[in-house]
C-alpha cells in the first residue's frame, strides 16, 4: 500500500535519514484552532498530518464526545448565554450528567485559549466522534486525499468511575462499536493513561492497536511490567525520552511516538534519537523536517 501512495502524501511525512515519521495533530491543530473540534482537524490534515490525536468522553445519552475533560473547561468554553465557565463551576458542568443536545450548546471556541496566542477564535462545539469521522472522511474525499489514522484517548481514571465516565468495560463498549462500524482497523489505535483501558482493550479486542501513554520517570521496562503485555507504541512526554528508551523500546518491536512536541529544535533532537513520530499542537512547524 505505501509504495503506491501519491507523491502528494509522501510530502506528508517528515523524513530523517530515511525514516518516515508519523505526524500527529495533538487535539487536531491546537496551537491554531481551537482543540478537538472540527476545524481544528481539517486544518490538521491541511498541514499535512497522518494521524489525527484526539480525545474521547460520554454523555448521560451514551454518545461518544470529543473533548480532553469530562467537564466544561473554565479556560475555553462559554455557556449557552454566553457567558464564561468559572473556575468554581466548571467541573459542576460534568458532561456526563449531560446529554449531548445540552453539551453542544456550549461554545468552546470563542474565548481562545490563553496558553495559544496564536490560536483562531471561533464559536465552535464540542462534536460528537461520529460527527468528526463522517466530516473528515468527506473532506479527505473531496480533495481527493489518502486516509489518516485517529488515534483515539479514551479518558479514565478510577476516581472518575460511574462519576465522570461509565466503567472501563462500558466506555470501551461504545468507543468499540462506534469505531468497529465506520473504520478498520488499521485507520485506529487506543491510547489512554489508564492501564486499566489498555488490559481490558488487549483482551476484548485483541486486533486493534495500543498505546501506553506514559507521564512517569518510572522507566520503560517498569511500565511494562505494570501493563503486563507490550502495546504497539509507547508514547511518553517528550522530555523523558532519551536514545537508550527509543532503542529498548524498538528491540520490543513497539514504536516510540513522544507528545507533545511543540519546538522545532525538540522535534530534530527526537528525530534524531530515531522516534516513530510526534504529537505536536504545531503540525504546521513540523513540515520538512529533515530535508
Amino acid at each position: 500500500m505505501r509504495f503506491s501512495l501519491s507523491l502528494l502524501f509522501l510530502s506528508f511525512f517528515l523524513c530523517v535519514e530515511g525514516q518516515e515519521l508519523d505526524i500527529q495533530g495533538h487535539r487536531g491543530s491546537r496551537g491554531l484552532m481551537p482543540e478537538n473540534t472540527i476545524p481544528a482537524f481539517i486544518r490538521a490534515i491541511d498541514e499535512g498530518v497522518t494521524t489525527l490525536e484526539l480525545d474521547v468522553v460520554i454523555t448521560k445519552d451514551k454518545k461518544v464526545v470529543v473533548s480532553h475533560e469530562a467537564y466544561m473547561s473554565s479556560s475555553i468554553c462559554s455557556k449557552p448565554d454566553g457567558t464564561a465557565v468559572t473556575d468554581n463551576e466548571s467541573k459542576e458542568l460534568n458532561i456526563y450528567q449531560m446529554t449531548y443536545e445540552k453539551v453542544k450548546a456550549f461554545d468552546c471556541g470563542s474565548r481562545g485559549n490563553p496558553r495559544f496566542s496564536k490560536q483562531q477564535k471561533m464559536a465552535v462545539a464540542k462534536p460528537l466522534l461520529s460527527t468528526l469521522i463522517t466530516e473528515v472522511e468527506a473532506y479527505l474525499e473531496e480533495k481527493n486525499l489518502p486516509k489518516v489514522v485517529f488515534n483515539i484517548e479514551i479518558k479514565s481514571s478510577p476516581k472518575g468511575d460511574d462519576l465522570y465516565h461509565p466503567s472501563v468495560e462500558e466506555f470501551s463498549q461504545l468507543v468499540f462499536d462506534l469505531l468497529n462500524n465506520r473504520l478498520s482497523k488499521d485507520r485506529f489505535t487506543i491510547q489512554s493513561f489508564d492501564f486499566r483501558v489498555l488490559k481490558y482493550w488487549n483482551k476484548a479486542y485483541p486486533n486493534v492497536r495500543l498505546v501506553a501513554l506514559i507521564e512517569n520517570r518510572r522507566g520503560v521496562e517498569s511500565n511494562l511490567k505494570d501493563l503486563g503485555f507490550i502495546p504497539d507504541v509507547y508514547s511518553p512526554y517528550h522530555i523523558l525520552l532519551n536514545k537508550e528508551m527509543v532503542e529498548l523500546c524498538h528491540s520490543k518491536n513497539m514504536k516510540v511516538i513522544p507528545w507533545t512536541v511543540n519546538e522545532l529544535s525538540a522535534m530534530k533532537r527526537l528525530a534524531q534519537m530515531g522516534v516513530d513520530g510526534i504529537i505536536t499542537d504545531y503540525p504546521d512547524r513540523a513540515k520538512g523536517l529533515g530535508h
